[in-house]
């Protein structure tokens, strides 16, 4: 596996006082890492929280000012793959916020009838929504879920990962969202993809086709974007300003969407 470099930059203008929980950081603590936080020039405390998967949240009591996350990592070769389990399994299948599968079982049985293997489902499941939806990014609010991306027609990357999630586990599919760091993707965002159990493993599913799946880095994991946010403020006032994220690899693969792929 090549040298994936990866960095974000985020700017706030808290207001009031706020709880803030950034997941912008690398599963599985890298060899290469800094991050930082300020609030107007000077360094404010923050503290690390484990979340599911290797993912890792940075929280801070966030006070009025200009707050600034800046953050880097080098990976070099694979990273470790989170330990899978049966609980894992079985929480995937339900429905979530963002993806209300239990809404979806007609249209998913009507779509995808008669289609037994595992594999070719998720491929099918994948077209489909590729076919159906235009990616055009602003299109879509912050609290659309799948059902609604489906009526609408469109959306941006979290929006084809929810509708590919929800038709999964109307399908009784384990289906989870992982967001990812995606080198070669244009323009450089922050990106979301699905994994999907099959024979035995979790494999990445990304409808969108933005970017090649084997250099993608996961950041966090879980039932949908609820759980994969970027940026959580619980409590008080903060406008985001600016964000900015990079991702590169030493040499960009080849992918046509066909092959089996972990996040590593």
């Amino acid at each position: 596996m090549p040298r994936r470099q990866v960095s974000a930059f985020i700017e706030l203008d808290v207001t009031e006082p706020a709880l803030l929980a950034f997941q912008v950081a690398v599963a599985t603590r890298p060899a290469q890492e800094a991050l930082s936080i300020t609030r107007d020039g000077a360094a404010v405390p923050w503290r690390a929280v484990t979340a599911p998967h290797g993912g890792r949240l940075h929280v801070l009591d966030a006070q009025v000012g200009r707050t600034v996350l800046e953050y880097s990592a080098t990976v070099e070769g694979a990273v470790e793959v989170p330990v899978d389990s049966e609980f894992d399994r079985l929480a995937y299948r339900r429905p979530s916020r963002y993806c209300p599968s239990d809404r979806l079982l007609s249209p998913a049985a009507a779509e995808f009838e008669g289609i037994d293997d595992t594999g070719e489902l998720v491929t099918a499941v994948r077209d489909w929504v590729a076919r159906r939806l235009l990616y055009i990014g602003g299109s879509s609010g912050p609290t659309d879920d799948a059902v609604d991306t489906l009526l609408l027609g469109e959306g941006v990357c979290r929006d084809y990962a929810h509708l590919v999630i929800a038709l999964l586990r109307a399908r009784d599919v384990p289906a989870r969202l992982a967001a990812v760091y995606a080198p070669g993707l244009d323009p450089m965002d922050f990106h979301a993809v699905v994994e999907a159990w099959v024979d035995g493993s979790w494999r990445v599913v990304d409808a969108t086709g933005l970017a090649p799946r084997p250099s993608m880095l996961r950041i966090g994991t879980g039932r949908d974007a609820a759980d994969t946010a970027f940026l959580s403020v619980y409590h008080g006032t903060a406008d985001l300003l600016t964000v900015g994220v990079l991702a590169v690899v030493d040499e960009l693969p080849n992918d046509d969407g066909t092959a089996v792929v972990a996040l590593r």
